[in-house]
């Protein structure tokens, strides 16, 4: 039986298939809002964690929804941001 956990988010890809993300941070910059999700995958041998950045916009019925990034410069704003609040809590590797 898995535990009942109040940090997952459960979203749908373009696929139409649901993917689990553990919420890590929300960071508010320049006038937007971004979620810092973490993919909870089931893979275990995986070497490396990626984050994934999504900002918050509203739709046309004025609820919350998330969109990929697709600023390679907004990205990296909003992840060096990110890391320098949580440098205490994770440990980076610099590439």
């Amino acid at each position: 039986m898995s535990e009942e956990r109040d940090d997952v988010l459960v979203l749908v890809d373009e696929k139409g298939e649901e993917v689990e993300f553990e919420y890590l941070d929300t960071m508010n910059m320049n006038g937007s809002e971004y979620a810092i999700l973490l993919p909870l995958e089931d893979d275990e041998d995986a070497e490396t964690e990626e984050v994934v950045i999504l900002k918050l916009e509203k739709d046309e019925n004025g609820e919350d929804s998330f969109v990929s990034v697709d600023d390679q410069d907004e990205l990296h704003e909003v992840f060096e941001a990110f890391k320098k609040k949580v440098q205490e809590q994770y440990d980076f590797d610099e590439e």
